[in-house]
């Protein structure tokens, strides 16, 4: 089934990012230099319930929420956001269609096509190659929690 319907449309992206409550941060860092460790900070203060995955953290906080090893002791869930390389990404999206997430958004520069029509096919909504908060701002959500 090829992906006909636009991926990353202003509606479905502000719809998803408002109805969303549980989300999924695979490859989360402790880092605040990294990228991931900004977006979970950034999730977590929007009122977000937040679980960041990432098997070296062996449970440390990031953000102040507690991490875990895997996608599936994240369960359930809305949305997975994915920070992993593309070459890894179709995994990952796998293993939320198979725990049932509403939504698969891949970071900047994640890019997978065939994973997405994958989820598309299994009824799971895809955004690729955004950031859930350049997209905030940018369709101007609200700040508060």
């Amino acid at each position: 089934m090829a992906v006909t319907a636009p991926l990353n449309d202003d509606a479905t992206i502000r719809r998803i990012l408002l109805e969303t409550r549980r989300i999924a941060v695979v490859g989360a860092s402790d880092r605040p230099s990294r990228p991931s460790f900004g977006v979970t900070g950034f999730l977590v203060g929007r009122g977000f319930d937040v679980t960041p995955v990432n098997p070296t953290l062996d449970g440390r906080p990031v953000q102040g929420v507690a991490s875990v090893a895997t996608l599936e002791e994240a369960a359930p869930l809305d949305m997975v956001d994915v920070f992993r390389r593309s070459a890894e990404a179709g995994q990952v999206v796998d293993e939320a269609i198979r725990l049932g997430a509403r939504t698969v958004w891949l970071q900047l520069g994640v890019i997978d096509r065939a994973a997405a029509e994958r989820a598309r096919a299994a009824g799971v909504e895809v955004v690729m190659d955004r950031c859930p908060v350049i997209e905030w701002r940018r369709l101007g959500l609200p700040l508060g929690a």
